[in-house]
């Protein structure tokens, strides 16, 4: 009988109390909301996989909202169907990427966007929202949202950095947290495109819908508002190598004459792709223009007082040498071994998360955002009856989300280091 997840890392938990700045606590419903990049599944997806595996919480839920085509009113306007029903204690949003209309800042879209983002703000407010992310949109390509019509990138980035600046004067105003989504995507982008190339796609064909390296990026943003600090563990191998320690999340099994084996119930973030690789469904390479692994990723093997003044570290079928010096500091695994025992783990775990976010979806726009209308248009007295299909669709979002988090079991993996003269 597999044992929960729940009473895996109950333990872990109270030995490692949260962290204040980390604002999602037990038992929180985690919502995130935005418009068709969202609708996307890939960023909440990743947002998802990160909050199950790498920085887990006791007891927490998560579900999205995205809606495509959205614009921040129509948030607004749904909240009540579409969101709270699902009893959100975090929410996270992202809207402006419709909101701009596509052209140059008016002060009638100005006006119409803060106006909507400070009613979305109060109104979570109102019904038991403890935390608020206030997003702003990702920026759109430098090249490619030329292929829009009349697509001019710069002019287009102008207003997604000016809405970008409403937002943030909302959140500071409100007191609620601010994710610049804006900022990070535009520093990013540019950075990639200077390694990689003008033709770099980092949000394509249309400019504006990100594929896979995209979306890490805007995950990023968010989990960094959220206060992930990104220390998944830390392994110790004392200098004789027949000792080691591990941090909360990683229990040593065994470790004798420098083979480590350890049991982990918090993963490191895994990629795909390789670091040099252009494909933008592909992760491992974005990363190397950003700080994801030094800020959110940090799986560490550190070896202090070793003799040797170097070494071949093995972790799953790949062998890297590292200085002694390397050694002492510490080496981040989760960036040096891309092909790690956790990559395959990982990866039914987002394929889980992936197929439970399309039914939210599916749920919030045929029967939740519905029910409503219909019966007040067509069908009057049949409230019961909607209820029931809603319960029973909810019901099955709990058991996708159960799916998933079950599948985010304990690995048992090795890490063998042999020193060398």
């Amino acid at each position: 009988m597999k044992t929960p997840l729940a009473l895996l890392l109950l333990p872990l938990i109270l030995a490692c109390p949260l962290r204040a700045d980390f604002l999602v606590q037990p038992n929180d419903v985690v919502g995130i909301g935005g418009d068709s990049i969202t609708e996307q599944h890939l960023y909440c997806a990743f947002m998802e996989d990160y909050l199950l595996m790498c920085q887990p919480t006791e007891g927490q839920s998560i579900v999205q909202f995205g809606w495509s085509g959205e614009q921040a009113p129509s948030l607004l306007a749904r909240l009540g169907t579409d969101v709270y029903p699902f009893k959100p204690t975090v929410m996270t949003t992202c809207y402006g990427m419709n909101d701009g209309h596509y052209t140059a800042l008016t002060d009638a879209i100005a006006d119409t966007y803060r106006k909507a983002q400070t009613g979305i703000v109060e109104s979570m407010k109102a019904h038991g929202v403890r935390v608020i992310v206030l997003g702003s949109s990702k920026c759109v390509d430098s090249k490619l949202y030329a292929s829009r019509p009349a697509g001019d990138a710069a002019v287009y980035n102008k207003t997604l950095g000016a809405l970008a600046d409403i937002d943030k004067d909302i959140a500071a105003k409100e007191g609620v947290v601010y994710a610049d989504v804006y900022g990070t995507t535009l520093d990013v982008m540019q950075k990639a495109k200077a390694k990689f190339g003008d033709d770099y796609n980092f949000a394509g064909p249309d400019g504006v819908h990100p594929r896979l390296n995209g979306h890490l990026v805007m995950a990023y943003a968010f989990l960094k508002a959220l206060g992930c600090d990104g220390n998944i563990g830390t392994i110790t191998v004392q200098g004789g190598l027949n000792q080691a320690t591990g941090s909360p999340g990683q229990q040593i099994v065994s470790c004798q004459g420098g083979t480590v084996t350890v049991t982990s119930t918090r993963y490191p973030f895994c990629f795909n792709g390789t670091l040099d690789s252009k494909d933008p469904e592909t992760t491992a390479a974005i990363t190397t223009v950003f700080p994801f692994n030094d800020d959110l990723n940090r799986y560490m093997l550190v070896v202090p007082g070793l003799t040797a003044s170097k070494a071949k570290v093995t972790w799953g079928a790949t062998t890297k040498e590292f200085t002694a010096a390397q050694l002492a500091k510490g080496i981040n695994l989760a960036a040096e071994f891309l092909a790690n025992p956790f990559v395959d783990q990982f990866s039914k775990v987002n394929e889980a998360v992936r197929l439970q976010e399309a039914q939210e979806t599916l749920l919030s726009k045929m029967f939740m955002h519905s029910a409503a209308d219909w019966e007040l248009n067509f069908a009057p007295g049949t409230s019961d009856s909607f209820a029931k299909i809603i319960a029973a669709g909810m019901a099955q979002h709990d058991a996708l989300f159960k799916k998933a988090a079950d599948l985010v079991v304990p690995i048992t993996h090795t890490i063998k280091i042999e020193p060398e003269s």
